[in-house]
C-alpha cells in the first residue's frame, strides 16, 4: 500500500481496463487523482511525497544512502531508513 500514498505532478489519464467498460462509452478515460498498483510513476511519486515530509520536519538526505535521513538535537541522533 506504500505507492497508493504518492501523488503525481501531472495529469495521468488510464483507459478503461477490458472487461470493465461501460457500454457505449468505450473509448471514455479517466483522470487518476491518486497512484495505483502497478503503475510505473508510483515509486518516484511515494518517495517525492515522503521527501518532502521529511524534510519539512528537518531531516536531511544522507550523502551517502538516499534512503537514509537523519536529524540531530544537541547530543542526540535520529535516522530514519526507508525500504520498500
Amino acid at each position: 500500500t506504500t505507492f497508493l500514498h504518492g501523488e503525481f505532478k501531472e495529469d495521468v489519464y488510464v483507459s478503461q481496463p477490458e472487461g470493465f467498460e461501460k457500454k457505449g462509452e468505450e473509448q471514455k478515460v479517466f483522470k487518476l487523482s491518486k497512484a495505483l498498483y502497478g503503475f510505473r510513476h508510483d515509486p518516484r511519486a511515494w518517495n517525492t511525497k515522503l521527501d518532502q515530509i521529511l524534510k519539512s520536519l528537518k531531516f536531511t538526505k544522507c550523502s551517502k544512502e538516499s534512503g537514509v535521513y537523519q536529524k540531530s538535537e544537541g547530543t542526540k541522533l535520529l535516522l530514519v531508513a526507508m525500504y520498500v
